[in-house]
């Protein structure tokens, strides 16, 4: 949804504040703040309230939110004491009292048909969008989900802008969202095989592949084994591996490594995982 407001325009799901259709540069938590009393415009927002939403419940100090509200006071031109946008209301907390309309939801993206390639025997899933002079593979991380990765508008927006200016290929790996469960677990190579067939289904000769987190390595071995296949590599995120070493000392020891699997597994939750992945993105519609 876009929200408009004098000569301004607060995108939500292209995470964007614009001013005459110039992109306005603000702070992710700035942004939140700013987005977040916009939203609830029709009450006064109270500070322990705006704490847990834009910070997720971690301490912070009541200076930190003024902070940030003088910051976005700054970057929407609300400066002085006027208030005309955001209101103190002293003892209670923040309301946004400019006059908001929404401007209608974000156009949706050309969704393609999710397709399968069979590798191993195993149904691989994969999608093709966007077009442009040559080919991105995008090789997700720990999970993935073809049709759910849409859902979260600021992921759907990296999609739709990768697909601007290239053909954007993306597939869940084997065992991961809409693909085949293999019998066992399926090491880097048995993976890669899966991109150089997902490559083939879809008439890519050469592509720049781009890994992200766990989709790191696997690029890169996919980059060494068969670089007549690899245009360029573009990596997000990503390891070169998990466990310390003595030239890796910054690994996480065996222990630390079990552990994390072992609440992983039983919680699945945002505390056990994604807050430790993504702490500057802990939102509702992240989590």
């Amino acid at each position: 949804m876009i929200i408009t407001f004098e000569d301004l325009e607060l995108d939500l799901a292209q995470v964007e504040l614009r001013r005459s259709g110039a992109r306005v540069r603000v702070e992710p938590q700035v942004f939140e703040v700013l987005a977040y009393l916009v939203n609830h415009r029709d009450r006064v927002v109270p500070k322990e309230e705006l704490m847990d939403s834009v910070w997720g419940g971690r301490f912070v100090s009541e200076t930190a939110v003024t902070s940030r509200i003088k910051q976005a006071r700054q970057a929407i031109g609300d400066n002085g004491q006027a208030q005309r946008l955001i209101r103190t209301v002293h003892g209670r907390g923040y309301q946004f009292v400019g006059r908001a309309r929404e401007a209608g939801p974000v156009p949706e993206a050309r969704r393609e048909p999710v397709r399968y390639a069979v590798s191993d025997g195993l149904q691989i899933a994969y999608q093709v969008t966007g077009g442009g002079g040559r080919d991105i593979v995008l090789v997700a991380g720990f999970v993935s989900h073809l049709e759910l990765d849409w859902a979260d508008p600021r992921h759907a927006a990296f999609l739709d802008r990768l697909g601007t200016f290239a053909r954007l290929v993306r597939f869940d790996k084997r065992g991961t969202g809409m693909s085949d469960r293999p019998n066992d677990l399926p090491d880097l190579e048995a993976r890669m095989h899966d991109v150089l067939t997902v490559m083939d289904a879809a008439g890519s000769r050469r592509a720049v592949l781009f890994g992200y987190s766990e989709g790191g390595p696997m690029a890169t071995l996919m980059a060494a084994m068969h670089p007549e296949r690899v245009e360029a590599l573009v990596l997000y995120g990503s390891y070169a591996r998990r466990l310390r070493a003595d030239d890796y000392p910054w690994g996480r020891t065996p222990e630390d490594r079990q552990r994390y699997m072992e609440r992983l597994a039983v919680e699945w939750s945002w505390e056990a995982d994604m807050r430790a992945m993504c702490p500057s993105a802990d939102d509702a519609m992240t989590r």
